[in-house]
């Protein structure tokens, strides 16, 4: 296999990335000073030696524990679950989060192998029970059939520990119109409706 076949294949196997994408993208990079693809290459060889798991919650970082699990001004007691470390992202983009995280490293899909010993559920577990200060868990799960499965798994196992366990709001997106949103959405954002003038 040619170099510039090696690169595509290799391209190919990003999300979200088919053949032609990956084809395209291999040409940019051959027409780039080399220099600029030297920088690439050292940048993706980085991320591969220096990212790792937070030991605590499972978050991408460099440093051990993560900058959100050794910030004190985060809040111990409150614990987001979330399926990702880009989920992450996402919460925090929000600037109303101010507790920690525990990924799960995915959702519970039995069709592809992954159950509840492919995750880490036993890690939230002894977490949730081992005498640290939670107070409540907020599963963050997406709302995809393996999510809520995920999170209705999650709820059994937490709810006899005595913490509070909660879910994300779902519903209606701001900015959005009725006339375009699916059922589910209107039926969830009904469910979930609050009393007008109560916080």
């Amino acid at each position: 296999m040619s170099a510039i076949e090696e690169l595509v294949a290799e391209f190919a196997k990003l999300p979200g990335i088919g053949r032609k994408t990956a084809q395209r993208l291999t040409y940019f990079l051959l027409k780039q000073p080399r220099e600029e693809t030297a920088r690439l290459a050292r940048a993706v060889a980085a991320v591969g030696e220096r990212v790792h798991a937070c030991s605590r919650c499972g978050n991408l970082t460099e440093a051990d524990p993560c900058g959100i699990c050794a910030d004190p001004r985060r809040d111990q007691g409150v614990v987001c679950v979330v399926e990702e470390a880009s989920d992450v992202l996402a919460v925090e983009r929000s600037g109303e989060y101010h507790g920690v995280y525990h990924v799960l490293g995915g959702r519970l899909s039995p069709l592809d192998g992954v159950g509840p010993d492919q995750l880490s559920v036993a890690a939230l577990l002894a977490r949730a029970q081992n005498g640290a200060a939670v107070r409540e868990i907020i599963l963050a799960t997406n709302p995809s059939v393996e999510g809520e499965a995920t999170a209705h798994y999650l709820e059994r196992l937490l709810q006899p520990l005595g913490i509070g366990v909660s879910r994300l709001a779902r519903g209606l997106p701001v900015g959005s119109e009725l006339e375009y949103a699916d059922g589910e959405t209107i039926a969830q954002a009904i469910s979930a409706r609050r009393p007008v003038g109560r916080e």
